[in-house]
């Protein structure tokens, strides 16, 4: 866990006023693409009434926020923001991962690290900030210039394509960074999360280090897009998962996600094994 730093200025911005509940649910449905007549056909109400709803003629009731959050796929954090203004106590709680009443999860996600070994493995949040790693990460880290990027919160998509941190020893650069990209624009879609849009629009202003493959075809050897790292040992070849809760009804677990990395190759089996045993 890490902890914040608070700031405290001289002057307050004030804060925009909270937009009400009809807002909220036409910015979602938009961002879904969907039609008023398509979510009220499939949430089974009228249209008259998904419209009154919206424009803020209708106060919905708890239930009908719930369903049609449900029918929105919208994410546990915004259903709350929904619930607060539609004038209702929000719903889903969110506890820091050492909080007790989240210690089977977290002692699920200390296993499954644990476990990988001696193969790398990290947990990341919503904004893709380090939570935690098993053992081996460390050893792949040495190589990173600016000490900047380690510090908390260590956030993984910075630290993978800044000039300064493992960009350089990515050996298959430009593949890995349109993988990241696609898949920040993938989170995008789902949650709208407007840090995660601030944080692709930085990351794609990073410039590709000196000597680095900018061949990009849309093509990679196997069945899944490898991440190929450079070592004193030699390019190491991994493939990776992305194990995530399947029933959370708390917000730091739906927000948790766990990248567990599996060698592509003998080789890099041979030479994680090795760093295993120097321990």
């Amino acid at each position: 866990m890490t902890a914040t730093t608070s700031l405290h200025p001289t002057t307050r911005t004030p804060r925009p006023a909270p937009q009400p509940f009809g807002a909220h649910l036409r910015h979602w449905r938009q961002h879904r693409r969907l039609s008023q007549l398509d979510l009220a056909m499939d949430a089974a109400i009228s249209t008259r009434h998904l419209s009154f709803v919206e424009t803020g003629r209708s106060v919905p009731s708890r239930e009908m926020v719930l369903r049609l959050s449900e029918r929105l796929d919208i994410p546990l954090r915004e259903r709350n923001t929904l619930l607060v203004a539609a004038g209702y106590a929000p719903m889903y709680r969110e506890r820091p991962l050492d909080d007790p009443a989240l210690s089977p999860a977290r002692q699920a996600v200390e296993l499954i690290l644990k476990s990988h070994e001696p193969y790398p493995a990290i947990a990341i949040d919503r904004h893709w900030n380090l939570i935690a790693a098993n053992n081996v990460v460390p050893h792949l880290l040495a190589g990173v210039a600016d000490a900047a990027l380690l510090q908390p919160p260590m956030n993984v998509l910075r630290l993978s394509l800044h000039p300064q941190g493992l960009a350089p020893q990515i050996a298959n650069l430009a593949q890995w960074r349109a993988h990241l990209f696609e898949r920040v624009r993938h989170q995008i879609a789902a949650s709208a999360d407007p840090t995660l849009v601030d944080l692709l629009e930085e990351l794609q202003t990073y410039p590709m280090p000196d000597g680095a493959d900018l061949h990009l075809d849309g093509e990679h050897p196997g069945v899944v897009m490898p991440f190929q790292f450079t070592t004193p040992q030699g390019v190491l070849s991994f493939i990776s998962t992305i194990t995530i809760f399947g029933t959370p009804v708390d917000v730091t677990l739906q927000e948790l996600a766990m990248e567990t990395f599996f060698p592509a190759d003998d080789f890099t089996r041979q030479v994680l094994q090795g760093l295993a045993a120097q321990g």
